[in-house]
């Protein structure tokens, strides 16, 4: 017998999650995720918190220092999480 309309088990998923409205969430997930490999281990150590409203990624930090180079880093950072995240989610890094 032969098969018609065959489709990719990632294709099926992806439509699945679209249609449930779990597309955007699980990429935000994978977004925060993937903070502490994009931003580094020095950035990851003084970093308390990490949170996504809207478009806006905030990121509470402890140390001047590393808040600096971060805010130097931020389109790059951007555009890794992203990459990571599957999909163009974040448009702004806040940093506090």
């Amino acid at each position: 017998m032969k098969r018609r309309n065959t489709e990719s088990l990632a294709a099926i998923l992806s439509q699945y999650l679209r249609q449930e409205g779990l597309e955007t969430p699980l990429a935000e997930h994978r977004a925060i995720e993937a903070w502490p490999q994009v931003a580094g281990e020095a950035a990851a150590a003084v970093t308390e918190s990490v949170a996504l409203r809207g478009q806006t990624l905030w990121v509470k930090l402890t140390s001047p220092i590393v808040r600096q180079e971060l805010l130097m880093r931020r389109d790059a950072l951007a555009a890794a999480l992203n990459k990571a995240a599957g999909m163009h989610l974040i448009y702004e890094i806040r940093l506090a």
